[in-house]
């Protein structure tokens, strides 16, 4: 279907559309124009709702209100991501932490079997290589790193789960 074919369609449902996204939009948690935009896609995908402009409205609320149910939904699964705020020379303790968490991570890698403290320790670099450099360093193919690496990251992950008990279902330790 194609919209530009059908402008009374769009004058006729445009209007009713910006009111019902207007109304759904802040419950949703989501901006009106995304809500109106997902509905028309709808329309599109799903061709015209039927020739009676009482049908036509029906399905439009219907699908505003579904769209919007989407978008609290997914609203609902998202998770920001948190910022720590950086250490500062006015903190010292937070300075100290950070520290101490380097050092936990470096002795961790250099307890990894194979090649992969060599590997963790060009990722960490505070030079920020490129896989293509870590490549060349390592004397290993560029194809190859991404596999390794998520293998050494998997035994990382691993060594550090051991190390560090994470609390199991309500709270408990394991």
């Amino acid at each position: 279907m194609d919209l530009r074919r059908e402008p009374e369609l769009i004058e006729e449902l445009g209007p009713l559309l910006s009111a019902e996204a207007a109304a759904e939009a802040p419950a949703a948690g989501v901006e009106a124009a995304d809500l109106e935009q997902a509905v028309w896609v709808r329309l599109l995908e799903q061709g015209p709702p039927g020739p009676a402009p009482a049908g036509r409205a029906r399905w439009l609320r219907r699908a505003v209100r579904a769209e919007a149910r989407l978008a609290r939904r997914h609203t609902r699964r998202e998770i920001p991501y948190g910022a720590a705020p950086a250490a500062t020379a006015d903190e010292p303790e937070d300075a100290l932490l950070h520290g101490e968490e380097n050092r936990a991570l470096r002795s961790a890698v250099a307890r990894l079997p194979g090649r992969c403290p060599e590997l963790m320790t060009a990722l960490l670099s505070p030079k920020d290589l490129t896989y293509r450099e870590i490549a060349g360093e390592l004397g290993i193919s560029q194809g190859s790193l991404g596999p390794v690496r998520s293998r050494c990251l998997g035994c990382l992950r691993r060594m550090l789960a051991r190390e560090v008990a994470a609390p199991g279902p309500w709270g408990k330790e394991r």
